[in-house]
C-alpha cells in the first residue's frame, strides 16, 4: 500500500506539471456562476425525499431522514440532507456565493443557471441490475447512470437561451462521491468472510464506471469537475457498530479507535480513483479536474477531535438508538425512542451512517483552502467579490 502511494504521487505531480497551465488559465477572470453536483447521501441535498414523498421509488413511503431533529441546525426543519445541518455542497456554493444548489426533484420552478442537484441518497455507482444478479438488492433502481440520463435530458431547457459551452466554461461540476452504497450494501448484506473478498472486487468496476462516466461528461462540453474520494468509512458508528464483534482489538488505529481494515479499503478505492483522474488530464489537457480528499479531511477530525471543537466521544452518533457507539439500525435518527444530542456541534457523526454540519464544514474549510485538494483548488478560482452565504 505504502508504493501504491508513493507511485501515485510521483504520477500525479508529473501530471499535474503538464497541464498546469490549463487548469490554472480556466478562471483567471473570476468565479463560477452556477454548480451541477452527482453523487450519493453526502451530497443530496433532498432528491430522495422529494422521490419517497412522490411514490417515484419503492422502498421508504415517508423515510426517516423527513422528519426532526434532521435539518434542524441549520435549516430548522429537515430537507432531505442526512445530517442536522449543511452539507459539503452547501459550503462549496456559499464560498463561491452561490445559493445551495437546488434538487432536481425539488420543485417545479428550477432556477437552472444557478445549477441543479442530481444526487440520490443511497444510489450505487454500478447499476442496480449489476448488484442484483450478484444477490445485493438496494431500494429503488436509480444509480449513477440515472443521474447522468436526468442531466442529458436537462441539457435542452439549460442550454436554450446560451450555448452549453458558454454555461459550463463558467460551471463547477461535483461529481461525487460514489461507491460507498455499493460496497456498503455488499458488507451489510453478505457475511464478513466473503463481504470484504466481494467488494474489493468491484474496485476497480467501480472506478472505470466513475472514469467513463467524467468522459461522458466531457464530451458534454463539462471543463471543471471536483471529483471527491470516499470517506474514512471505518471511522463510522454504522460499520463500527456492525462489525463490533468481527473483530479484535488490534484491528482498530490505537490512535482513532476506527476499523483499520476499511479504512485501508477506502484508501485503496481513492487511490486507484486518483490514478484514474491521471489518465483523464492526460487524455484531456483543457479540462480542469480536482481530486478532493474527503477521506483524509475527515480523519484528521478523528485524530484531533478536541483540536475542532468535537469534545464528545468522536466515534459516538449524536443521534441515535443506543449501543456502543449509539447507532442502531431498528431505532434510526427520526424514529422514536432514538435522541439526539443537545449539541450537534460537539460530534463528529450525526446518525450513524453520516456527519455533522460541523464535521462537513470543516471538511469543506480543509477542501476549499487547497491542502486536500490535488491540484489545490483555490488557486483555480479567485473570488472578485465579497463571499456571501444563502439559504
Amino acid at each position: 500500500m505504502a508504493f501504491l502511494s508513493a507511485f501515485l504521487s510521483c504520477i500525479l505531480l508529473l501530471s499535474l506539471s503538464l497541464s498546469s497551465s490549463s487548469s490554472s488559465s480556466q478562471f483567471a477572470d473570476g468565479c463560477y456562476t452556477s454548480i451541477f453536483a452527482f453523487g450519493d447521501s453526502l451530497t443530496d441535498t433532498g432528491n430522495y425525499l422529494s422521490l419517497c414523498l412522490k411514490g417515484l421509488q419503492t422502498y421508504d413511503r415517508f423515510p426517516f431522514i423527513g422528519l426532526p431533529p434532521y435539518g434542524e441546525t441549520f435549516f430548522g426543519r429537515p430537507t432531505g440532507r442526512c445530517s442536522d445541518g449543511r452539507l459539503v455542497l452547501d459550503f462549496i456554493a456559499e464560498h463561491y456565493g452561490l445559493p445551495h444548489v437546488q434538487p432536481y426533484f425539488g420543485g417545479e420552478n428550477l432556477n437552472l443557471e444557478a445549477g441543479v442537484n442530481f444526487a440520490v441518497a443511497g444510489v450505487p455507482a454500478l447499476d442496480v441490475d449489476f448488484h442484483e444478479e450478484r444477490g445485493i438488492h438496494f431500494r429503488n433502481n436509480i444509480s449513477m447512470r440515472t443521474q447522468l440520463k436526468w442531466f442529458t435530458d436537462l441539457l435542452p431547457s439549460l442550454c436554450k437561451n446560451s450555448s452549453c459551452k458558454e454555461i459550463f466554461e463558467r460551471s463547477l461540476v461535483v461529481f461525487g462521491p460514489f461507491g460507498g452504497d455499493d460496497y456498503g450494501n455488499v458488507f451489510f448484506q453478505k457475511s464478513v468472510e466473503e463481504s470484504l473478498e466481494d467488494a474489493q472486487s468491484l474496485q476497480p468496476l467501480i472506478v472505470d464506471a466513475i472514469t467513463s462516466a467524467i468522459e461522458e461528461l466531457i464530451e458534454l462540453g463539462v471543463v471543471n469537475l471536483m471529483v471527491p474520494g470516499m470517506l474514512a468509512d471505518g471511522c463510522l458508528a454504522i460499520t463500527l457498530s456492525f462489525f463490533y464483534t468481527s473483530y479484535n482489538a488490534h484491528d482498530y488505529d490505537p490512535e482513532t479507535g476506527c476499523l483499520t481494515l476499511l479504512n485501508k479499503f477506502d484508501e485503496n478505492h481513492n487511490n486507484l480513483l486518483q490514478a484514474a483522474l491521471v489518465g483523464i488530464r492526460e487524455r484531456h489537457p483543457h479540462v480542469s479536474i480536482v481530486y478532493a480528499d474527503y477521506y483524509n479531511a475527515s480523519l484528521q477530525l478523528y485524530r484531533s477531535s478536541e483540536k475542532f471543537g468535537f469534545i464528545k466521544r468522536p466515534l459516538k452518533a449524536c443521534c441515535g438508538g443506543g449501543g456502543p457507539y449509539n447507532y442502531n439500525s431498528s431505532v434510526p435518527c427520526g424514529y422514536s425512542p432514538s435522541q439526539a444530542c443537545v449539541d450537534p456541534s460537539s460530534y463528529i457523526n450525526w446518525d450513524g451512517a453520516h456527519l455533522t454540519e460541523a464535521a462537513y464544514k470543516w471538511i469543506s474549510k480543509a477542501v476549499l483552502n487547497g491542502h486536500f485538494t490535488i491540484p489545490r483548488i483555490n488557486s483555480l478560482c479567485n473570488l472578485p467579490y465579497e463571499k456571501k452565504a444563502y439559504v
